[in-house]
């Protein structure tokens, strides 16, 4: 039998909680209950509210004495993060939801994003229309819509509860009925494109399928950077073809694609072989034309589509973005190859088109070169990104380092 955890507050949410956990049970699943509440529930939970403090090192009757409603959500999303991952390492429980408005899903989420991809995450919020970037992350939690407020048993809500509960079941206890997948003995590489570096991705990709690669590819869009550094954490990589690098453009500069700070980070940390690049750090990335902040308008900008509107990297801020790579790569420890396309870094860094900026390039190329690491090879090329020399090259140099 299959066992639900249920977290969440349950105090002032009690009777949502307890009628979900009842229809859970009637589909015959078993559930765990976890709660996160300050003040007595509603009803005894399994883990009570002062074991996932304990779990972050607060004591729960100093938190409620205290009253200070920011510390109580820090103290129990902590305790809700620390203590849930170690339950399901012990088997507790097969899959994970809960409910709530801004407070219960900033407790639940955190928790739910420290799982493996996988294991089935349901968060029924009222944020779920808007932007969940901050709950999800990198993560594969389902946010679903509550519609009305989670503030009671009503028409709409049972509706809302009943249709999580039975996901939730379907998510766990289907699972049997399929057949499994049969494993697939091909290692992974993960692998960074740009609408402006395709050609070359395209190319280094179907080389490595060629050699008994499956390769998957991320989305530049700074979600996509943030999702391949989280799985090469998780330990799913053979290599890294890290060669679309452009996400550290909208980092310096506030664009809207950054992955933050991070990027380029788990490769490095993960000891995991990789060849990187410096595709697209000619753009920084905003919304329509109109979107762009005053400070830059009058810059060297590119209607790329409707939606998407390109500005072009100056020298000082490819010397700042080349610096922050530099830092990055610099930790190697096992050996990198490091590949500068000398013609230009993507389809309009090139002669004739909008971005090429040779001076541009060669600041950043600067910064890079200073790396002093001999696990670090840096390899000049006489061609654009695109080119397929430069794609062969790289992903040939890959499975070099892979088979080392």
């Amino acid at each position: 039998m299959k066992t639900i955890a249920i977290v969440g507050t349950f105090d002032t949410k009690g009777n949502e909680f307890l009628y979900i956990k009842n229809i859970l049970e009637e589909l015959g699943l078993k559930t765990l209950t976890i709660n996160t509440g300050v003040f007595d529930p509603v009803f005894e939970a399994d883990v009570s509210n002062v074991e996932v403090a304990q779990a972050a090192g607060y004591d729960i009757k100093e938190i409620v004495a205290r009253k200070d409603r920011a510390m109580a959500t820090e103290a129990l999303s902590k305790g809700t993060e620390a203590i849930i991952p170690k339950l399901f390492a012990q088997g507790k429980f097969d899959g994970i939801m809960s409910c709530g408005g801004s407070g219960g899903t900033s407790l639940a989420t955190p928790a739910m994003r420290a799982l493996p991809i996988g294991v089935p995450k349901l968060m029924v919020s009222t944020l779920a229309s808007g932007n969940v970037s901050q709950y999800v992350g990198t993560s594969d939690i389902i946010m679903m819509p509550s519609i009305v407020d989670v503030a009671g048993l009503n028409k709409i809500s049972k509706t809302i509860f009943r249709n999580a509960a039975l996901a939730m079941a379907g998510m766990v206890g289907m699972k049997a009925s399929l057949k499994p997948e049969a494993d697939d003995p091909k290692p992974l590489v993960a692998a960074t494109m740009f609408g402006v570096t395709t050609p070359c991705v395209d190319k280094a990709k179907a080389y490595l399928e060629e050699k008994g690669y499956e390769v998957l590819v991320f989305h530049a869009t700074g979600t996509g950077g943030s999702t391949m550094e989280s799985l090469i954490n998780a330990g799913f990589f053979k290599g890294v073809l890290d060669l679309t690098t452009t996400e550290w453009c909208d980092q310096v500069c506030g664009g809207v694609l950054s992955a933050g700070p991070n990027r380029c980070a788990a490769a490095i940390k993960a000891k995991v072989p990789q060849v990187c690049s410096v595709g697209a750090l000619d753009m920084c990335n905003f919304g329509p034309m109109e979107t762009v902040p005053e400070q830059y308008k009058h810059r060297n900008l590119y209607k790329h589509n409707p939606t998407v509107t390109l500005m072009r990297t100056t020298v000082d801020e490819c010397k700042e973005i080349g610096k922050n790579l530099c830092e990055k790569w610099s930790g190697a420890e096992v050996p990198m190859k490091i590949l500068l396309p000398m013609k230009g870094v993507s389809m309009i860094d090139a002669a004739g088109q909008p971005f090429y900026g040779p001076e541009e390039d060669a600041a950043l190329y600067a910064e890079i070169k200073k790396i002093n690491n001999p696990n670090v090879e840096i390899i000049e090329m006489d061609n654009n990104i695109n080119d397929p020399e430069f794609a062969l090259a790289a992903a040939s140099k890959l499975v070099e380092l892979m088979n080392a």
